[in-house]
């Protein structure tokens, strides 16, 4: 479970990144909006990297906490249900998020960076939709699940709608191709 001060410091993060972009992120900004003092910020979060760290397991926590084991599902709809949920943990911070997509867009590195760090964080919500991760299907189940968040991202960013109709929309599109993939290598069945 993710504590206060975490929350606190995951909020002061997209703040700072709305109003001053990925390079206006200082830890001095970062304590003026999220509350939290530099020393702290410091013990948890060496950095701005390290909070962008802190926002990925405070998102995939909140996602695990929040999976209620169907049985009557299947692994789609389940996989579905997980993605939406990152997506609606990420509303809240949406202002910042989008801010981000922007600036990695002008800086590679940071994109590697981030990246780098996804396929993890999908083995988490495979994990969560009660998908295998084991072995080299897991491996290639968390790619590609990097590949279907990626293109869920991207509908997310135009779709300003309450509802989210064309980032579910996105999703669905987005899993039918990882499929079609899958069956195409040959992996086993989720």
């Amino acid at each position: 479970m993710s504590d206060e001060t975490d929350t606190k410091l995951v909020a002061g993060l997209w703040q700072v990144v709305a109003a001053h972009g990925w390079h206006g992120v200082t830890m001095r900004r970062i304590a003026a909006a999220s509350g939290v003092a530099p020393a702290e910020i410091r013990r948890r979060c060496p950095g701005p990297l390290a909070l962008l760290g802190l926002h990925g397991r405070v998102t995939d926590q909140e996602v695990l906490e929040g999976t209620m084991a169907d049985p009557t599902s299947t692994a789609r709809d389940r996989l579905f249900d997980v993605i939406m949920r990152r997506i609606d943990a990420m509303q809240p911070h949406r202002a910042g998020v989008l801010r981000l997509l922007q600036d990695v867009r002008r800086d590679p590195l940071l994109g590697l960076v981030l990246l780098a760090s996804l396929p993890r964080s999908m083995a988490w919500m495979l994990e969560a939709a009660e998908i295998s991760t084991a072995g080299l299907p897991g491996l290639a189940r968390a790619n590609g699940l990097t590949a279907v968040w990626l293109a869920t991202i991207r509908a997310w960013e135009k779709d300003p709608s309450p509802d989210l109709g064309a980032t579910m929309a996105a999703l669905d599109k987005a899993l039918d191709r990882a499929e079609q993939v899958a069956r195409s290598l040959r992996l086993p069945p989720i």
